[in-house]
């Protein structure tokens, strides 16, 4: 099958970093400041997000997707201001977005589903078709794709919400928790595509699970209380533990050990 033309390949590359934060500031609701002092530079390849619940992981994936504006510092995405007015909707459809949930008609089927979010991405419409079965294909979902949504497991529906976020070939691909439903089989295809789209594109991948980032990650974003706390390759997150730390694997170690220093008297919970 004849691959599209993506966003990458028309539009010349003009910034040295698929994402950059400077004292990134974001408001997660109210008055609680999220995110609050985040510096990060992030080129291609795959980034897992690891943080403890409450961390500012999910708002900051909001910020990156232009669902948030920043309450403060910079932004830039793709070379572009993310709070800027002008541009935005040019982001919005070279950014690929997989959120914890996910709204949908349950009458569609898969490929009515994700037809429809090429849509409302401005993918061109000749090439709707070719772009849907693509992404189908890559998610394992071909012999399901006329299926109508309120029929699928989770783990399906999940793969189909993999489908829409991948559909418009995006320099950059965002997703929250998107192993969540997963078996162990489809999570091992799922790491198998993560490392395809990440040779061209800056993925990045908030998960509380620590084995799918040392699987399939090029590096690691560690992040508490809104701030960031580590920043490197899983071999040097599996470094900064011990023995004497919990967890059933030296990464798992290196994640408790390093959440420990960043807040001291923190447990394991």
């Amino acid at each position: 099958m004849t691959r599209g033309v993506t966003a990458a390949e028309v539009a010349p590359r003009t910034y040295a970093w698929e994402i950059r934060a400077e004292g990134l500031r974001v408001r997660a609701g109210g008055r609680k400041m999220a995110v609050n002092g985040l510096d990060l530079d992030l080129g291609a390849g795959v980034h897992g997000l690891l943080g403890p619940n409450g961390a500012g992981k999910t708002t900051l994936i909001r910020a990156l997707a232009t669902v948030l504006r920043p309450a403060g510092g910079t932004l830039e995405l793709l070379g572009t201001p993310a709070d800027a007015q002008t541009g935005r909707r040019e982001l919005r459809r070279r950014i690929g977005y997989l959120p914890q949930e996910f709204g949908y008609y349950r009458r569609f089927t898969i490929r009515e589903f994700v037809e429809y979010m090429a849509w409302l991405k401005e993918v061109p419409h000749e090439e709707i078709p070719g772009a849907v079965q693509r992404a189908i294909e890559r998610v394992g979902l071909a012999d399901r794709a006329d299926d109508r949504m309120k029929t699928l497991s989770g783990g399906m529906v999940r793969r189909a919400g993999i489908a829409q976020a991948i559909v418009n070939d995006p320099q950059i691909l965002l997703l929250d928790e998107p192993t969540a439903g997963l078996d162990p089989a489809q999570r091992l295809r799922f790491r198998e595509l993560l490392h395809q789209l990440g040779t061209d594109s800056c993925v990045v991948v908030s998960t509380h699970l620590v084995e799918d980032v040392a699987a399939a990650c090029t590096d690691v974003v560690l992040v508490a209380d809104g701030a960031l706390v580590f920043r490197g390759t899983p071999e040097q997150l599996a470094d900064a533990g011990g023995t004497d730390h919990p967890g059933d694997s030296p990464i798992e170690r290196g994640y408790a050990a390093l959440l420990m220093r960043s807040e001291p008297g923190r447990g394991t919970w």
